[in-house]
């Protein structure tokens, strides 16, 4: 738990307290599509919680067998994916297995996942894991990447939305420290990007996690897989502050 006490809370009852706060003031309570990825923020949950959660209490009631947690590295950098081979998880509410077995097998096939444990501490991922272990009872895969083309994750992500036992979670905020006015705009983009699945439009958005996103949108568009938009925020709301805000958005991607 590298960034307890930082992004989320460390202590059980603190955390307990904002994914409570969340579900009361949740925008959305029912889904048009059968979930099989998500796409949610990673910042510290006062400002993004609430967006990602939208998409986590949507796919509580579909039953997994593993959650794969996709997202960029924001300090460490290499080339290709590294896939996590601890045997644990660790978050503030108990542990999470981490899925041995299949990470395995996919670092076998796969020529550009490899294991670098500097590569997973790293928030994008961890900001997922408490969400993740107070909505499912399932094992977890992490992947964390570098560079890396979006071609070759989309490869990835095809197997790995083949199996209805899998739940894709793809990490990504958005456009980063420009004003209100501006951010709207640059996150517009990325927004109908993912609704009309337009890897054109994507190109004129900035989001961290852009190389995962569109993955998944070329994947989607393949697959004849539905988006569903769940809610867009910018920090503003939190701190007040439009001279520079991040923004954060979540969706929904199934049948």
């Amino acid at each position: 738990m590298n960034y307890s006490g930082s992004f989320y809370p460390e202590k059980k009852d603190e955390l307990l307290n904002y994914f409570q706060f969340f579900n009361k003031n949740r925008v959305n309570q029912y889904s048009k599509i059968n979930p099989r990825a998500i796409i949610v923020p990673h910042a510290g949950y006062v400002y993004s919680g609430s967006v990602a959660n939208e998409a986590y209490t949507l796919c509580k009631k579909h039953k997994y067998k593993r959650l794969i947690v996709v997202g960029p590295s924001h300090h460490c950098f290499f080339e290709g994916a590294s896939i996590c081979l601890n045997d644990l998880y660790e978050t503030p509410l108990g542990d999470l297995e981490v899925d041995l077995k299949y990470s395995r097998k996919l670092i076998e096939k796969y020529s550009f996942l490899d294991f670098d444990e500097n590569a997973h501490m790293e928030h994008s991922t961890e900001t997922q894991m408490p969400f993740i272990k107070q909505n499912f009872h399932c094992k977890v895969i992490e992947i964390v990447y570098g560079k890396i083309d979006y071609e070759n994750l989309s490869i990835l992500f095809s197997e790995l939305l083949e199996s209805k036992d899998n739940l894709l979670i793809i990490s990504s905020d958005l456009s980063h420290f420009h004003s209100q006015e501006k951010a709207n705009l640059l996150d517009e983009f990325c927004i109908e990007g993912i609704k009309k699945q337009d890897l054109r439009k994507l190109d004129l958005c900035e989001a961290c996690g852009i190389i995962g996103i569109k993955a998944l949108v070329k994947v989607s568009k393949n697959l004849n897989l539905k988006t569903e938009f769940l809610d867009y925020k910018t920090s503003y709301e939190v701190t007040n502050d439009k001279s520079s805000v991040v923004g954060y958005c979540s969706f929904l991607i199934g049948e």
